[in-house]
């Protein structure tokens, strides 16, 4: 693939991997997100910050990144009531992070999860530590932004219909419940979404538009680069702003391989 900047793992031969590639892995969900948005709204957008990073990563120096092949199954058990949603759960979700990595590390240099489902998270609190206790050379990051809602409102809404319009059914949105996650998380963990919200919306789609949904989007990629360029990453695994790193946090390395040890 002479002159590209990315390279999408998935279409490229073996003898074109760089040594000690970044690879990029989007890691999403199949889940209910409302009756207006499809079911991979989480994998899409994550692949999508993924790809827009990989990008722009690839005018600094050294190899442009990879992006692997999107994880589409995630831990979805809060949405296990409508019908459509696949969820492998955490111990499963868990070992194919591990798995992929190990793989992954026999070639790659360093391997960052682009995270686009919240059910995901306590998976990855567990499995980016084990591994990087291994001695791997990685860490993850989300796509949420601060004022985002939670579930198949406004945000999510606005981003797809600037990725994928004709994936949106506007004419079936409707408002969900918006009380802020913090509020909602008891009731959600101890019974679902379904519980909470009958048509599984948080929050509300009904005045999303294209245009916010690009200017969202920008703000994920800017801070996903931001984040993976600085290299900072928590107790967690979790790639931090830089300047702001989290307590305890410390820098070993050059800067290309910030880590916590």
């Amino acid at each position: 693939m002479p002159g590209n900047t990315q390279r999408d793992l998935a279409h490229t031969v073996w003898p074109a991997i760089p040594t000690n590639a970044l690879v990029l892995v989007p890691i999403g969900s199949t889940e209910q997100h409302g009756p207006h948005l499809p079911l991979d709204t989480d994998t899409a957008i994550a692949r999508a910050v993924a790809k827009r990073s990989a990008a722009a990563l690839a005018t600094g120096p050294g190899s442009p990144p990879m992006v692997a092949p999107a994880v589409a199954y995630g831990a979805s058990g809060e949405h296990a009531d409508f019908p459509g949603t696949v969820s492998i759960g955490h111990e499963a979700l868990c070992a194919v992070i591990v798995e992929t990595v190990r793989s992954l590390s026999l070639w790659a240099g360093r391997v960052v999860f682009i995270n686009g489902h919240g059910g995901n998270t306590a998976t990855l609190h567990t499995a980016i530590p084990r591994l990087r206790a291994e001695g791997h050379n990685i860490a993850w990051t989300g796509c949420g932004i601060p004022g985002g809602d939670a579930h198949a409102g406004r945000t999510e809404t606005s981003v797809m219909l600037h990725l994928a319009p004709e994936d949106v059914r506007m004419n079936a949105a409707v408002v969900g419940d918006t009380r802020p996650i913090p509020e909602l998380m008891p009731e959600l963990m101890a019974h679902g979404v379904r519980a909470v919200s009958p048509s599984g919306v948080l929050g509300d789609p009904t005045a999303a538009s294209a245009e916010e949904g690009r200017t969202v989007l920008d703000v994920m990629v800017s801070v996903t680069v931001s984040r993976i360029a600085a290299g900072l990453v928590d107790g967690l695994g979790r790639l931090v702003d830089p300047g702001r790193p989290s307590p305890g946090t410390r820098i070993t390395g050059p800067p290309e391989s910030k880590v916590v040890r």
